[in-house]
């Protein structure tokens, strides 16, 4: 049973939904009209998001990798390529075509934890899972103070199915759910986005 609530925990809270689910958020928050919201989150999810999943389903089918949530740290690599790629990708885009800057901040922010990541990955692994759901917590905490703060309860379920699912070690877990906000903390200000809502 346990296993069973652990892999389900996994399965819903994974980064590809909680990215849609932080992008769609920003995207209505920063923006004056339902039309504007959907233009910046099909950008972000169709050059960001979809390319990854897309690639990490055809070599999950093929058998080159052993799941679409990358277990195998030496499988990440290539993966963390793509990412930083489509990544850069949809920052230039966004800010090309001048979007909202909370959004521009979220996704410097992400490819910077992805460059981390990748760096460490050369040695050890860190639990994306919890990386994601931190960092998304850290970036609704900074924006909508203490009802954002609420959110923090979903990551140590998170840490705690992965760590449940013996994919990660619990200083794994940690590294993800403690590096992420830190990056994320530091990018928002350079941005001019803590403490204010104004830039929306």
């Amino acid at each position: 049973m346990k296993k069973q609530i652990a892999n389900l925990t996994s399965n819903i809270l994974n980064p590809y939904l909680v990215s849609v689910f932080l992008i769609i958020l920003l995207s209505l928050e920063s923006t004056s009209s339902i039309g504007d919201a959907i233009k910046w989150s099909l950008i972000s999810i169709t050059v960001s998001i979809l390319p990854v999943f897309i690639v990490i389903l055809y070599l999950a089918h093929q058998e080159k990798l052993e799941g679409i949530f990358v277990i195998a740290r030496r499988q990440r690599n290539k993966i963390y390529v793509l990412a930083s790629v489509c990544a850069v990708a949809n920052c230039l885009i966004l800010l090309y075509l001048e979007a909202p800057l909370v959004l521009v901040a979220t996704f410097v922010a992400g490819l910077s934890a992805v460059i981390v990541f990748m760096s460490i990955n050369l040695l050890w692994k860190i639990s994306l899972h919890t990386a994601f759901a931190a960092g998304s917590v850290t970036i609704l905490i900074i924006l909508y103070g203490s009802i954002g703060a609420l959110s923090v309860m979903l990551v140590l379920p998170i840490a705690w199915a992965r760590i449940e699912l013996e994919h990660h070690s619990p200083a794994q877990a940690a590294a993800g759910a403690l590096l992420t906000p830190l990056i994320v903390v530091v990018v928002f200000y350079l941005f001019g986005l803590i403490g204010s809502t104004t830039s929306l």
